[in-house]
């Protein structure tokens, strides 16, 4: 069996380092960090276990994912400890029409905490990737499943371009200075998880109000005030201005037409940022 550290500038994650870290800070909010070497799909391990029962706070880490699923049932792959794949679970005490905003609050706080560590210049595109420039970095898929909600998260950290899956992808190490050091994915996960849980709790004991989420969120979107060609999950494409981002996380487009309020689907980007 070839040895997880192999590869050094891939290292393995430590579930118990992890947890240690994260329990001094978030008020313990993440109770429950594994790290599995491989698995067909984190979302679906949460899923199950939200299904059984398990509280929230729990996050499932895969090195390698072999089923793994994006925006649109489209799959998803990377090559083992080159990024960072993970689930959460929540259960939000808000009224549930007001759950699509978590994968909303997830990407936003990924990219800030994201930008903090690297200094890259992460957007966010809607309704909830995380791009340079346009090139897709990370993805967030939310679903609902045993009464909460799962938020995956799938970040490329040291892909290299020949393993990137579609051309329009990037990865950390390809977006930072050739002379900058490896990205480090514990801290980096660290960090993340950090903001997405201050994030999350902030956003509770605020009463989960959606301009809290969202004030933040337009202020890093790469979408919005820009001409888009939406193509419909129903058949049919869209196009007009990004005007808005509406209180359940909803594109609002302003068409040739009027104005029409998205709840699903792939966004293009016309005009330059």
């Amino acid at each position: 069996m070839t040895s997880p550290y192999a590869d050094l500038s891939r290292p393995p994650l430590s579930a118990a380092a992890l947890g240690r870290a994260l329990s001094r800070d978030t008020g313990g909010f993440w109770s429950d960090v594994r790290v599995v070497a491989v698995t067909g799909s984190t979302n679906v391990d949460v899923a199950a276990a939200a299904r059984a029962g398990a509280a929230e706070g729990l996050v499932i880490v895969a090195e390698v994912q072999r089923a793994a699923r994006g925006r649109l049932d489209r799959s998803w792959s990377s090559p083992s400890r080159a990024g960072l794949t993970f689930s959460m679970l929540f259960r939000p005490p808000a009224d549930p029409a007001r759950w699509p905003l978590l994968s909303l609050l997830v990407a936003t706080a990924a990219a800030y905490a994201t930008i903090d560590r690297t200094e890259v210049a992460v957007r966010l595109k809607w309704p909830n990737d995380l791009v340079v420039s346009d090139r897709k970095l990370a993805g967030v898929l939310a679903e609902v499943a045993g009464g909460g909600v799962v938020v995956g998260v799938g970040l490329n950290v040291s892909t290299r371009r020949d393993e990137l899956p579609r051309e329009d992808a990037t990865s950390l190490q390809l977006e930072r200075d050739a002379t900058a050091e490896p990205v480090d994915r514990a801290p980096l996960l660290l960090a993340v998880l950090r903001a997405v849980g201050t994030a999350y709790q902030g956003w509770v004991e605020a009463g989960c109000p959606p301009e809290l989420v969202l004030t933040p969120y337009r202020a890093l979107s790469a979408t919005l005030g820009r001409t888009v060609r939406v193509e419909l999950p129903a058949g049919g494409v869209l196009e007009g201005i990004a005007a808005d981002v509406a209180e359940s996380g909803e594109l609002v487009v302003d068409a040739a037409d009027g104005r029409h309020v998205l709840a699903a689907g792939d966004v293009i980007h016309l005009r330059p940022a």
